[in-house]
């Protein structure tokens, strides 16, 4: 097969927007630690609902390779990034959680971590640029099958439910 095919949806221009909004959530979350939490908010909320929206207009995509991408993203680089927005949010971290299955045979509220939600998310989309950075054609179109695969099962739903926590913190005034 030919490496670096340019008609690939690997090189499609959805593709390379939702890649360089990816990027940008990734070092936004890596350098963190040095805003302050209402730059951090706004940032948040801005960089997340721009993301979701590129992820939406990700190209159709199957994948090529027999084994699945690699992963990039450790145990440790995955706590490293939660410590820091766990400390960030502090008592923010937490919202009640509406959008679950499990909550239809609960009488108990069910409550979730944003530090988590976005720290789960980084990781798809670190494993994702991270792949991409390879340049190999067919790995970028199954590292982008991956993370759109993902996105369609679990951090899109995790983003949208942050996003609103985050939207409650930058409206309310709370920190």
């Amino acid at each position: 097969m030919e490496d670096n095919t340019f008609d690939s949806v690997a090189y499609d221009k959805n593709t390379l927007e939702f890649v360089k909004v990816a990027n940008e959530y990734c070092q936004f979350l890596e350098n963190s630690k040095s805003i302050e939490l209402s730059g951090f908010v706004d940032i948040a909320r801005k960089i997340m609902s721009l993301l979701y929206l590129k992820a939406c207009m990700l190209p159709n995509v199957n994948p090529m390779l027999d084994e699945e991408p690699e992963k990039f993203v450790n145990e440790s680089d995955w706590g490293y990034i939660n410590n820091i927005l766990r400390e960030k949010l502090g008592e923010q971290d937490e919202y009640l959680e509406v959008f679950n299955d499990e909550m239809q045979f609960s009488e108990e509220a069910r409550s979730c971590s944003i530090s988590e939600n976005m720290t789960d998310i980084y990781q798809d989309i670190k494993d994702f640029i991270s792949a991409y950075r390879i340049g190999n054609t067919e790995i970028m179109n199954d590292a982008l099958w991956a993370v759109k695969d993902s996105f369609s099962l679990y951090w899109g739903q995790y983003l949208v439910n942050s996003l609103r926590a985050i939207h409650n913190l930058s409206v309310g005034d709370r920190y």
